[in-house]
């Protein structure tokens, strides 16, 4: 059976439902499971958690607004990813979890095997929680992170943490997405960001939207686009007190580095080409090969299928 997806938002669930969910994920039939908002009695989360544990095939679950309502589930979803390895991504926006909620994810999240995509926006953190976070972020060659991070409104994190987060950002060699929107950055730690953001060799989106910036930062992170390689390729900054025009010099910037390294790689793949077609009309015992190793791959291809 192919699996499919179960999303459900704002609703009261009944015991029915819930049994419908739960033999879903016991059959391996769900890969996506959204409960974005609802209310769920103790009795069947408790339910529903056993059986992510034991599920296969999901890969992302979706408990955002409230869902992980108390200690007790937290307690309760920590256990179920302990035991599950299939999940790449886990969403808790609008969690009241805390650092002591943290706490206890916090060993089964970093030594989760597959998990890449983490959303702990408005979930009440502070500096605690910050430092658990960047544990998720391994420095280079260490082991894989995380890939996405989200960690929006989260408005009790002090310039210590967010400079920890900096620090963590700079040496992670997974980190793809970063979304800070929300939080009272302010100008002085988004130079700190800026840093990390051009020591980093994988980050390629940043969100920054309404974090109390001006023209301060965006005068550095124009500098930083302009004058210094980056893999950076977007940049939100919106709802800042940042003027249009350097908003625009920025996307520009990044928009031409995005169509350069585009180029680049169709140039690469056109030299291959070039070489193939040099050496099997070059060689006609080699254009055999070439020839026999294209046909073998495409039935390796079909007995995959």
């Amino acid at each position: 059976m192919l699996s499919g997806s179960i999303q459900i938002s704002g609703e009261t669930l009944s015991s029915a439902e819930v049994k419908d969910i739960c033999d879903s994920l016991r059959t391996n039939s769900v890969r996506l499971l959204s409960l974005r908002g609802c209310h769920i009695s103790d009795r069947d989360f408790h339910r529903i958690s056993r059986h992510v544990a034991d599920c296969q095939s999901l890969a992302q679950l979706n408990l955002n607004l409230g869902v992980v309502s108390n200690i007790n589930r937290v307690k309760q979803l920590a256990e179920a990813l302990a035991s599950n390895r299939s999940i790449h991504s886990l969403f808790l926006h609008g969690t009241p979890l805390t650092d002591s909620g943290l706490a206890i994810l916090n060993p089964v999240l970093s030594l989760h095997p597959s998990l890449i995509s983490l959303d702990l926006g408005d979930c009440i953190l502070g500096d605690e929680g910050m430092n658990l976070i960047c544990g998720m972020l391994p420095p280079d060659g260490a082991k894989s992170g995380l890939k996405e991070l989200t960690l929006s409104a989260n408005p009790a994190i002090t310039v210590k943490g967010w400079a920890r987060l900096a620090i963590a950002v700079a040496h992670s060699s997974q980190l793809r997405v970063l979304n800070l929107d929300y939080n009272p950055l302010g100008d002085h730690i988004a130079g700190m960001l800026a840093v990390a953001v051009a020591s980093s060799r994988t980050l390629e989106v940043v969100d920054l939207e309404g974090t109390g910036l001006t023209n301060q930062s965006a005068q550095v992170f124009l500098d930083m686009v302009e004058n210094y390689p980056t893999s950076l390729r977007t940049l939100i900054l919106a709802e800042n007190n940042i003027s249009l025009e350097l908003q625009q010099q920025i996307s520009d910037l990044l928009s031409e580095g995005e169509e350069e390294e585009e180029n680049e790689n169709e140039g690469q793949e056109d030299a291959e080409r070039q070489k193939e077609i040099w050496i099997a009309q070059s060689n006609p015992e080699s254009q055999a090969i070439l020839m026999s190793t294209h046909l073998e791959d495409s039935l390796l291809a079909e007995t995959e299928m």
